[in-house]
């Protein structure tokens, strides 16, 4: 107990020190607030993502709006560095346009558009099957696009730095189309929620 106490002591003693408040660490945005597994097949916590802007796209390969990869990757070259983290969300609900294992599905993706940005294992994002994650987008409404199912391939939602979901578009909305990287860039100006604190 005496142990535990000293230990508080020294990290209170060492945050005046260095003149910066102590803070709890930061609570996982509940839109991150969700265990999924990469396209490896390992488990994730979409809270590693949390500080950044993020985009949630569900994905197929066999779709007419297939060829939006090659934009959803211009973003991320573009944008990583400075916080936009893309993730894809492969789906086979729509006219089953995404029948491939993981790894088929991947290597496609790597081939055929330079895929670099990160991948999560295939889900359903709709009905009775539907993951976590998108019974929560679904019910969130948000502009432009409004509440509801995901209508096809290549919905995208976007969230800014503290996890909030701030807009979403209709999969025909092409990632590269001003109103969606507009968003985007108004996003990637603002602070964390770290570097907010940091700062009183």
């Amino acid at each position: 107990m005496k142990l535990k106490i000293q230990s508080l002591l020294l990290i209170l003693l060492t945050s005046l020190f260095l003149g910066t408040e102590w803070m709890p660490a930061q609570e996982t945005p509940e839109a991150l607030n969700f265990q999924m597994k990469n396209i490896e097949g390992e488990e994730v916590s979409l809270g590693k993502y949390a500080g950044k802007v993020v985009m949630f796209v569900n994905v197929a390969s066999k779709c007419g709006l297939t060829p939006q990869y090659r934009q959803l990757q211009a973003l991320h070259e573009e944008y990583a560095d400075q916080g936009l983290a893309i993730i894809g969300v492969p789906c086979n609900q729509f006219m089953s346009q995404e029948p491939g294992s993981n790894d088929e599905i991947m290597e496609f993706c790597e081939k055929n558009y330079g895929v670099k940005f990160d991948m999560l294992s295939k889900v359903e994002v709709n009905g009775d099957g539907q993951c976590d994650l998108y019974k929560y987008l679904n019910n969130m409404d948000l502009k432009p696009k409004g509440k509801g199912p995901v209508q096809w391939n290549f919905e995208k939602f976007i969230l800014d730095r503290a996890g909030k979901p701030i807009a979403r578009f209709s999969p025909r909305t092409k990632p590269s189309d001003e109103k969606v990287v507009a968003v985007i860039k108004e996003a990637l100006k603002q602070s964390t929620p770290s570097e907010e604190s940091g700062s009183k």
